[in-house]
């Protein structure tokens, strides 16, 4: 509830803007499912003991609840707003990521005769005001923000976690009804061949910084094959050594390119107030540093000496990586669902990737990235549900994709982001698969480092490349084994 009512909260004050002299007198948190609210007097009051007296409705829960209600209410509205908070939004205001959350943040609040404004300059004077006021918390914050009173439908909160929920419920029953890939222990013991490791700057032309890499090149058998991976959005490259780890002690040498316009390091500036979120023409500069690090091979300036087939190349990405994969493999972005669903906040499909893709809609014209190099891509948990062109997947003549999905991603949901999109496209006639791993998370599919068992999906990872790519190998997605026995990966193509 505390967390609730925060984020409710911070964007209701955060999408309306008024006169400063107006204070905000009353909030009340509707529950229809119980044909009841409850009114919450802010007025002048400092302390938890004062706000249960001005409001009957609280000093009837704490009659009811006794002291559980009290310390409940205090570690709500007592709870001190983070230091970060007001500089993260000066330095945020008017960015489409922040408006998109906004946005589907104030869909749950109403705040009376106030109008809207997405910027977020408000949010940032209330912050000011309550610490001008001496409350620097959830309550101080209450009392500076505009209007006489809020309200909160919990029954829209309700609405939300049950369209997650329906997001998800084709991807559980597919996974129930389709058999599970089997699995070959081989491919589950810890690795054996070796690599090595580097970490790499270079210097691009379409970024002022040079790009940093991690560079992972086999020591034994070397397939002269390359593979890129890209990290999702505040991610870095160490979240998925795992997954390069797997191919490179198999043969294959990878690059994992840390992007910087969305990358872990931006969000810690970012939350410190040093720079904006993520804009919209990140979506074409992150498809340019992968195809700038081919170029690099290709002119010799990274991996010299050594012998790879530069026109055969391999992508994998997970969540904007996946995203950014399908990009260069040659989905077309477009902007009709972007502009038509993007304002409907009660959309069927409507899930917390929207977010994302929603502040992409002015970066779209630039975003195509075609790259002809790139022969095989995975993409892992990929918000594209809005942004291509579904006809796309029906030009690629040459790559082909493995797309992978969890069961419980909340995130990116599997129903909207994968298999509507796989079953209108007829993908799966065209040789792309959908794989989808039982009670996996956003999260849970990224393996790091040094683990002492290869990453969930890394044989299937292994095995779809090996296949495009033509390598010899026993491990080839057709030829299955490549599953696992603490987590079902179910190929879902044939029966979508």
């Amino acid at each position: 509830m505390r967390h609730f009512l925060i984020a409710a909260l911070t964007g209701a004050a955060l999408s309306f803007v008024s006169s400063p002299s107006r204070a905000l007198e009353r909030l009340v948190l509707r529950l229809p499912f119980l044909e009841t609210s409850v009114t919450i007097n802010l007025g002048d009051v400092q302390s938890t003991s004062e706000l249960i007296r001005q409001s009957p409705d609280l000093a009837d829960l704490q009659m009811a609840g006794g002291s559980r209600v009290f310390e409940l209410i205090e570690k709500v509205f007592l709870a001190p707003l983070p230091v970060e908070t007001k500089a993260f939004l000066q330095g945020s205001t008017g960015q489409p990521l922040l408006e998109q959350a906004l946005l589907a943040a104030t869909a749950l609040v109403e705040l009376e005769g106030i109008a809207p404004d997405s910027s977020g300059r408000m949010l940032t004077d209330a912050l000011v005001s309550a610490e001008n006021i001496g409350q620097p918390n959830v309550l101080g914050f209450l009392r500076s923000m505009p209007g006489e009173q809020a309200s909160i439908d919990l029954s829209k909160v309700a609405d939300a976690a049950n369209r997650l929920k329906t997001n998800l419920e084709q991807g559980v029953a597919l996974v129930q009804a389709t058999e599970a890939a089997s699995v070959t222990s081989a491919l589950r013991e810890p690795l054996r061949g070796g690599w090595s490791r580097e970490e790499r700057r270079l210097s691009v032309d379409h970024r002022p910084q040079p790009l940093r890499l991690l560079v992972l090149r086999p020591t034994g058998n070397d397939l002269d094959r390359l593979a890129v991976i890209s990290h999702g959005l505040w991610d870095d490259p160490e979240s998925f050594e795992g997954w390069g780890e797997l191919l490179a002690a198999n043969g294959y040498t990878v690059l994992l390119p840390d992007h910087p316009g969305s990358n872990f390091s931006q969000q810690q500036s970012m939350l410190a107030g040093d720079s904006p979120p993520p804009g919209p023409e990140e979506l074409r500069m992150r498809p340019l540093d992968v195809s700038a690090l081919l170029d690099a091979v290709r002119d010799g300036r990274l991996l010299s000496g050594q012998s790879l087939d530069i026109n055969s190349v391999a992508m994998i990405g997970h969540s904007w990586g996946a995203t950014t994969s399908l990009q260069i493999a040659g989905f077309q972005p477009t902007e009709n669902k972007l502009r038509t669903r993007c304002v409907d906040l009660n959309h069927a499909e409507r899930n917390i990737s929207w977010v994302l893709q929603c502040s992409w809609l002015s970066g779209v014209e630039q975003a195509a990235a075609l790259d002809p190099r790139i022969q095989a891509v995975v993409a892992v948990s990929p918000p594209l549900r809005l942004l291509f062109d579904p006809t796309s997947s029906k030009k690629l003549l040459v790559s082909k994709v493995l797309l992978v999905s969890g069961t419980r991603d909340w995130v990116v949901p599997s129903g909207p982001e994968a298999i509507t999109p796989m079953r209108e496209t007829g993908a799966a006639q065209m040789g792309h698969r959908l794989v989808l791993v039982k009670g996996a998370d956003h999260f849970n599919l990224r393996s790091f480092r040094g683990e002492e068992r290869p990453a969930l999906i890394g044989p299937v990872i292994l095995a779809w490349l090996n296949e495009q790519l033509g390598v010899d190998s026993s491990v080839t997605f057709s030829g299955g084994g490549w599953g696992d026995s603490q987590g079902r990966l179910v190929d879902v193509s044939s029966s979508l």
